[in-house]
């Protein structure tokens, strides 16, 4: 367990709308090693988001419980949730959620703004980020002034600046070009390696899952325990396959 980032148990999620009852999850297990690239495959409405969520602690499974560096998420008071959250956890998001109105250097260092620090106390490391994701000359861009592939690398930039161990990233290429997201996944691959990040992705894209250091596919809410791919290196071809046998 002290290798452990998050472990996950009998994971269950309904939604109810008009008296009817909808199981999102049906007792998902899961755990992510410190240092691993972990990717959960699957379908559209499948629930890879919905376990993201409730893995990052911004939702509430109906029945399981949630381990964050050995912290039992429903254990925790709200403010020791967020407190928690913030400590270990990075977001990256398919549609980049940036501050429209805040520049690329603004935007990265809007975490430390959030936690009471001041960014400009930080300023070289900032930049140092901006220069290493090949956007220092974008510093003082607005996002409406960035490419898909700039506006995504600015929000693993911002990843970055909190120093959080764990990213987790819900389809980060999903708006990008096939060359931009080829970009992003082999920087996402080099923070694993180079940083030590432990990546949680979830994504429906073969191309993307072959990045990570294993892969668990997600089909009408349950895991299929006896489905899994493990790298580095898995060819695109194998996680065909295996969507192939899923019926995917």
């Amino acid at each position: 367990m002290a290798h452990r980032i998050i472990s996950a148990r009998g994971l269950e999620r309904s939604h109810q709308a008009e008296g009817r009852t909808t199981k999102i999850l049906r007792g998902v297990d899961l755990d992510l090693e410190r240092g691993e690239f972990l990717c959960v495959m699957g379908p559209s409405g499948s629930g890879k988001t919905t376990l993201l969520h409730i893995l990052a602690g911004l939702d509430t499974p109906t029945k399981g419980t949630v381990e964050l560096e050995g912290q039992a998420l429903n254990a925790l008071s709200p403010k020791q949730l967020t407190l928690a959250r913030r400590r270990s956890i990075a977001q990256v998001f398919q549609f980049f959620n940036l501050m429209p109105s805040l520049s690329v250097f603004e935007n990265v260092g809007l975490p430390l703004a959030i936690a009471g620090h001041d960014p400009e106390a930080q300023r070289d490391r900032l930049e140092g980020i901006l220069a290493r994701l090949g956007l220092a000359a974008r510093r003082d861009a607005l996002p409406y002034q960035l490419s898909g592939g700039e506006m995504q690398r600015t929000s693993i930039a911002r990843a970055l600046a909190g120093g959080q161990p764990l990213m987790l990233c819900d389809e980060p290429t999903g708006n990008l070009s096939q060359q931009a997201g080829l970009e992003v996944m082999k920087l996402l691959q080099r923070l694993r390696r180079e940083d030590g990040k432990t990546i949680l992705l979830v994504t429906h894209n073969p191309r993307d899952a072959a990045f990570a250091d294993r892969v668990l596919f997600l089909v009408d809410g349950v895991i299929d325990p006896d489905l899994v791919l493990h790298g580095p290196g898995i060819p695109v071809e194998r996680v065909h396959e295996a969507l192939a046998a899923l019926a995917i």
